[in-house]
C-alpha cells in the first residue's frame, strides 16, 4: 500500500515539475530566438524596417482620417439653415417662433437678425450706403439662422429639418446648401474605402514579408531540423522558435513604425499650426495615443505571428530525416 502511495506521489510530483518547467522551456527559447536574429543582423534589421515603414503607412492614413474627422465635426457644427421670414411678421411674431425653434431636438442654436440690422449690414457690406437712403421701405426681411446639432448636421436630416422649419407660418423661404455637405460626406466615404483598401494590402505584405523571412531562416537550418526530427522532438517544439522570432519581427516593427508616425506628425505639426494660424484657426494635429500605439504594436506581432505559422506549418512538416 505504501508503495502504490509512493509511486502516486513520484507521479504528481513530476507532473508538477514538468508543469512548472514550460515557462521556463518557452523562455529559454524565446530569448534564444531573439539570439537567432541578431546572427543575421542585415537580414533582420532589413526586415524590421521594411515592416516599419509597412505598417507606418496605413498608420499614417488613419491619423489623417482621425484628424480630417475632427475638422468636419468643425464645419458641421458651422453649418447653418437660412430661414428669410415673410415681410409682413412683425418682431413678436419673430420672437415667438425663435422660442418654437430653440424647442426642436435637432437645433443646437439660434441667431436672430432683425429686418433693420440686415439692412445697416448690407449697407457696410455692399458700398451703396447712400443710394439706399433712398428707399422708401426696407426690402430686406428678417433672419433666423438655426445652427443643427452634430447629429443633424448629416445632410439627409439637415434636409429633413429644413423641411420642418419651411412649415412654420412665418417663414417665407429656407435655405440649405445642401451640395458641400453631400460632397464633404461622400469624400469621407471615399477616403475611409482608401484607407481600409490601402491598410489590407500593406497587412498582407507584412504576413508575406515575415513569412518569406521564416521560410528562409527555415531552409538555413534544414540539416538541423532534420537532425532534430531523428532523435525524437516533435514538430511543436521545432516550429516554437520560428514562432517566436516571428513575435519579435512584430514587436520590434510596431515599435519602429510608431516612432515613425510620431515624428512624422511631429513634422507636420509644425507646418498645420502655422497654417491654422494665417485662417484663424485653433486646429492641432493630433499624432497616436498610447491606446493607438499599443494597439498598432500588438497588431503589427498578431501578422508577424501569422506569417510566421503560415511558414513553419507548411515547410517544417515538409523536412524529413535521410533514411541513410
Amino acid at each position: 500500500m505504501s508503495d502504490i502511495h509512493s509511486s502516486g506521489l513520484k507521479t504528481r510530483s513530476s507532473f508538477i515539475a514538468r508543469l512548472l518547467s514550460l515557462p521556463i522551456r518557452h523562455f529559454q527559447q524565446a530569448i534564444g530566438s531573439l539570439g537567432n536574429l541578431w546572427r543575421t543582423p542585415f537580414t533582420t534589421v532589413m526586415t524590421i524596417f521594411v515592416l516599419g515603414i509597412s505598417l507606418a503607412l496605413p498608420a499614417t492614413l488613419h491619423l489623417f482620417v482621425k484628424n480630417a474627422e475632427q475638422v468636419s465635426e468643425q464645419w458641421d457644427s458651422a453649418s447653418q439653415i437660412t430661414l428669410f421670414l415673410k415681410l409682413s411678421t412683425s418682431e413678436k411674431s419673430a420672437q415667438n417662433l425663435i422660442k418654437r425653434i430653440r424647442l426642436y431636438n435637432e437645433v443646437a442654436e439660434v441667431r436672430y437678425i432683425s429686418a433693420k440690422q440686415a439692412l445697416k449690414e448690407f449697407k457696410i457690406l455692399s458700398g451703396f450706403g447712400q443710394s439706399l437712403e433712398y428707399l422708401d421701405k426696407n426690402p430686406l426681411p428678417a433672419t433666423i439662422l438655426v445652427t443643427p446639432t452634430q447629429r443633424a448636421s448629416q445632410a439627409q436630416a439637415a434636409n429633413a429639418l429644413l423641411a420642418k422649419l419651411t412649415k412654420e407660418r412665418e417663414v417665407g423661404q429656407g435655405k440649405l446648401d445642401l451640395e458641400w455637405l453631400t460632397r464633404l460626406e461622400a469624400m469621407a466615404r471615399l477616403i475611409e474605402d482608401i484607407v481600409l483598401g490601402v491598410a489590407f494590402l500593406l497587412c498582407l505584405s507584412v504576413v508575406l514579408i515575415v513569412g518569406n523571412t521564416i521560410r528562409l531562416a527555415i531552409l538555413n537550418e534544414k540539416d538541423a531540423i532534420a537532425i532534430m526530427k531523428l532523435v525524437g522532438a516533435t514538430d511543436s517544439f521545432i516550429q516554437r522558435p520560428f514562432l517566436y522570432s516571428g513575435i519579435w519581427y512584430g514587436i520590434f516593427g510596431g515599435i519602429l513604425s510608431c516612432i515613425a508616425v510620431t515624428m512624422l506628425a511631429w513634422y507636420l505639426g509644425y507646418a498645420i499650426s502655422d497654417l491654422s494660424e494665417l485662417y484663424q484657426s485653433n486646429f492641432q494635429l493630433q499624432g497616436l495615443s498610447s491606446s493607438e500605439a499599443l494597439m498598432l504594436i500588438g497588431f503589427a506581432i498578431v501578422l508577424a505571428l501569422l506569417g510566421s505559422y503560415i511558414s513553419v506549418s507548411q515547410h517544417i512538416k515538409a523536412i524529413e530525416p535521410n533514411a541513410d
